[in-house]
């Protein structure tokens, strides 16, 4: 049966000479597999940038229950990021977020919640122009809040671990932080804060694990 619903590209694998799989987060069935022919030939370089990670798409799919693997019939990118792609900081916290989410989001319940989540954060994203130094942070206590152990307070986060009081005044003003709100830091302090929401996520996922692209965002953001 053909579906239509929007989705956000976690990943995708290639197949064959010229096809993909793509991971696909959509709206209406939580996390999909779909195999997207020919898009790797040379005639259809254009149409592999729809896939993308963290691509927020339009798409006409069909759906089976049971089935891992289905097919897409239509697929538009439902907004063009402008400057994530060539902004270093945005470009980098865009590589960690979507390592997180690959890591930490499975079959979920609320989709269409959590789907729309990450149109909203990542189009803001994308358009902010101050800020964006914290934006990681925020947004994953409401991510984990959409996983459902989003914390009430700082102590659970820390649970019984001790930051510096400068950090746990940061940590919980970061409970109700903003999009691009400022909320002035030293590169430290941002560092640590997110060593404790990292240990925070691994407490409640046991895949978790480590996180890759880590070591880059701190860089980028000294």
């Amino acid at each position: 049966m053909l579906e239509k619903t929007r989705g956000i590209v976690f990943r995708f694998v290639k197949y064959g000479d010229t096809s993909i799989i793509v991971t696909i987060f959509t709206e209406s069935f939580g996390l999909q597999s779909y195999i997207v022919n020919g898009v790797r030939s040379k005639a259809a370089k254009s149409k592999i940038a729809l896939y993308q990670p963290l691509t927020l798409l339009e798409l006409v799919a069909y759906h089976k229950e049971n089935n891992s693997i289905v097919r897409i019939k239509e697929a538009q990118c439902s907004y063009h990021y402008q400057h994530i792609p060539h902004d270093i900081r945005k470009s980098s916290i865009a590589m960690f977020l979507n390592e997180v989410i690959n890591k930490a989001v499975k079959e979920q319940s609320h989709t269409e919640n959590l789907c729309a989540f990450f149109f909203e954060s990542f189009e803001i994203l994308d358009r902010l122009t101050g800020g964006v130094e914290n934006f990681h942070l925020v947004f994953l206590i409401r991510l984990s809040r959409h996983l459902g152990f989003g914390p009430q307070q700082n102590e659970d986060i820390l649970e019984g671990r001790m930051l510096g009081e400068s950090e746990e005044l940061i940590l919980n003003r970061m409970l109700t932080l903003e999009y691009g709100e400022r909320l002035p830091m030293t590169p430290e302090n941002r560092r640590n804060v997110l060593d404790a929401i990292l240990r925070f996520f691994r407490m409640h996922i046991d895949t978790f694990g480590e996180i890759k692209s880590l070591s880059v965002l701190k860089e980028v953001l000294e």
